[in-house]
Formats: structure tokens, sequence, C-alpha cells
């Protein structure tokens, strides 16, 4: 749609400045605002570079994951979900791929933001419902990218807080 080309064209011109995007998307469900998303994570693998998709649920995640799955078929990028309940064993099989750099977009809940999780190259970060996701825990997040580094963030939310518009 329209208003998706905009927010792609607006994603594209902050991710080529010098200091790190914080841009909010709002928009009704099914509004499109996860096709922006997964473009904006697209482009920081396209420079070699990790992007992390954080939901506030487990159910949350898991639809973001299948979505991203239904956008790019096949294994066109590598990625994966990370919730509270994955299977210790494919937990460390993801988190020693997601460090090396060989796992490019990884999806999850506030498991992304646990101290055993390390990126190799964490470049754009989108936090879905943001307003359910504390400012300590969006640090935590920011905190994964290489040293003196922030990655670019996408917040979204289907609907306005003024808080956060403020």
């Amino acid at each position: 749609t329209a208003d998706q080309s905009k927010a792609m064209a607006a994603v594209d011109d902050e991710l080529v400045r010098d200091r790190p995007m914080q841009r909010l998307l709002m928009g009704e469900v099914g509004s499109g605002k996860t096709v922006v998303a997964v473009y904006a994570m697209l482009r920081a693998v396209e420079s070699g570079a990790q992007a992390a998709l954080m939901a506030p649920t487990e159910t949350l995640a898991e639809q973001h994951f299948a979505t991203l799955q239904a956008l790019m078929p096949g294994e066109l990028v590598q990625a994966a979900l990370l919730t509270g309940a994955t299977p210790g064993g494919r937990r460390a099989d993801l988190l020693l791929k997601l460090a090396s750099g060989e796992l490019k977009l990884l999806v999850g809940t506030h498991a992304l933001i646990e101290e055993a999780v390390e990126f190799d190259r964490l470049a754009v970060a989108v936090v879905d419902e943001q307003h359910r996701v504390g400012v300590n825990q969006r640090r935590a997040l920011d905190r994964k990218a290489p040293d003196g580094l922030a990655p670019h963030v996408l917040h979204m939310a289907a609907t306005p807080i003024p808080r956060t518009l403020a």
C-alpha cells in the first residue's frame, strides 16, 4: 500500500544516518506494520548485520515468526524463534548460531534480553506492542548491539499511547 511504501522510504532514510533510528510505527491490526518491520530487518541483513523482533507474549512472537516465514518462504535468510518455551538443546544451538552471526533474524519474547543471548552484530531491533515493554527491557535490547553502538529501533503499536507520542 501507499502507507507501507512511505514507511519503508522513511526507514531507508533513517538507516543511513549516523545516529540510530527511533521510529514509532502505528496502525490498525492488519495494516501492514509487520511487513514494514520485516523490510527494516532485511535491510540490516542486507548490510551483513542481524535483526531482532521482540513481542510481549509467546503467542504474538509465534504469530510474527509465522508471518516472517510466510513472507520469506524457504531458507533465504536464516531466522529463528526464541521464547521461554524453547527447549534447551534448540536454545543452545540457536544461541551459538546467533553469537557467530550465522543466524540473521531472531523473533522472540523477553527471552531476547536474557544475559545468555549474544548477537554478533545487532543493527535493527523491532519492538511490537511497545507500550507493553518496559523502558529497562528496551534498554537491555539496545545493549545487545556491538560495544559502543546502539541498534536502529522500530517501535510498533496498534493504538496511540499518549505517553509514547509525547
